[in-house]
């Protein structure tokens, strides 16, 4: 666990810009926090002056990486039964358009509720999007509030509750100046939010990589795993697919690499490295990208998911109008439910997992075994491709022996 880290200050950037002394990543570029930790932190600093009558002008907030952050608190105002304040992003050396928006929250004393979890009502004002279309975290008409900063802001202000024996419940509205306009950089429009940015955030803080930094990562993080003894191992692009193999597919996460958006070069260091096999274990709205032969899955490289699901559901047999309402999705969870209803889903998946698995033979080449799994939240493992049990029992038995050969070293 880091503590204290945000404690210090490292002064201002030549754009005289704050800047955080939170910490580096490996390649030297400096960390920052989401808007997630802003809100939690604004709506902690509020409830603690409307609850002790004070100002304060810096707020302490434990993020869930284990990082003890140490914020300023800006615009700070009061109102008869309100507090409002803000905490202004860092994004360290992360590229991020969020970057020196002030995020505000307005806590007021909001009643009795039996439920716990609306002990802590969260409401999003001007400058937070609002969802309008199903498949994302919040309901459709919620706020852009994702389940983790909702989490950090409640447990935030529960604490302050109890620190002054405060027993009522809390209204939090979140606020960001300027947050319409910058959302029209972003990709929310298209994914159905509107009016406004996202509160985002799993961990609360930002570990900004360059292009290289992250495929020199990748690399050392499969030699790490090969060095360690194993030939197979599993690829995720990031939390989803980590957290899928964990929570079902029981693996063990020592034994996976992320490889965020760089899935062709990740078969490529697999390859370099002599490697045997490696199982790609990822959401669709990510691996649906490969089934068109994009190995690099970032959204400013290539977006054809709709393409390749409407494509698909043509060869299975759908008619012109389900063609053209898969066209017409802005996200894969719409897509598939779209399927699904049709009945079309099975052998949609079918032939995408086949056209997925010949991209990657394609590029792994004849040496390197390579095999996919793709899943999504609401439905579990959507498709495999062939290779994909045999790759997952390979990678499991040389687990086994692995971990035996150490017990025996070191006995």
């Amino acid at each position: 666990m880091i503590k204290n880290a945000a404690e210090k200050h490292d002064g201002a950037d030549s754009a005289g810009r704050k800047t955080y002394d939170i910490g580096r990543t490996r390649s030297g570029l400096r960390m920052g926090f989401t808007t997630g930790s802003c809100a939690a932190a604004a709506a902690k600093a509020a409830a603690q002056m409307l609850l002790s009558g004070e100002e304060i002008r810096q707020v302490r907030l434990m993020t869930p990486k284990g990082v003890e952050l140490y914020l300023d608190v800006e615009d700070i105002s009061r109102s008869p039964g309100s507090v409002r304040c803000g905490v202004r992003k860092y994004s360290g050396d992360d590229p991020d358009v969020t970057d020196g928006l002030l995020v505000c929250a307005e806590v007021e004393p909001g009643g009795q509720f039996s439920d716990e979890d609306n002990e802590v009502r969260i409401a999003g004002g001007p400058g937070v999007g609002r969802v309008t279309r199903p498949g994302l975290e919040q309901a459709v008409g919620d706020a852009a509030v994702n389940k983790v900063p909702r989490r950090m802001i409640r447990e935030a202000v529960r604490e302050v509750c109890e620190k002054y024996g405060y027993k009522g419940g809390v209204r939090v509205t979140l606020t960001i100046p300027g947050g319409e306009e910058t959302a029209k950089k972003t990709f929310n429009p298209r994914l159905g939010i509107q009016g406004g940015l996202s509160i985002l955030g799993t961990t609360g803080i930002v570990e900004p990589m360059s292009e290289k930094a992250l495929t020199d990562t990748i690399y050392l993080e499969m030699k790490v795993l090969r060095d360690n003894g194993y030939h197979f191992g599993c690829v995720t692009p990031g939390n989803y697919g980590s957290d899928f193999l964990k929570n079902e597919m029981d693996m063990d996460l020592s034994l996976a690499v992320k490889c965020s958006n760089y899935i062709g070069e990740t078969v490529d260091d697999a390859s370099l490295l002599g490697m045997k096999g490696i199982l790609l274990i990822g959401h669709v709205g990510k691996l649906i990208k490969l089934a068109a032969g994009v190995m690099n899955t970032h959204s400013r490289q290539a977006d054809c998911r709709m393409e390749v699901l409407a494509a698909h559901a043509a060869m299975a047999g759908a008619d012109r109008d389900t063609v053209t309402r898969l066209m017409g999705c802005t996200n894969t969870t719409e897509a598939v439910l779209i399927l699904k209803e049709r009945e079309l889903l099975v052998p949609v998946m079918r032939t995408v997992m086949e056209r997925i698995d010949e991209a990657l033979r394609r590029r792994a080449g004849e040496n390197l075994s390579v095999g996919a799994v793709m899943f999504s939240t609401e439905e579990g493992i959507l498709g495999k491709t062939k290779e994909a049990d045999a790759l997952l029992e390979k990678i499991r038995r040389e687990h086994l022996k692995v971990c035996g050969d150490t017990v025996k070293d070191t006995v």
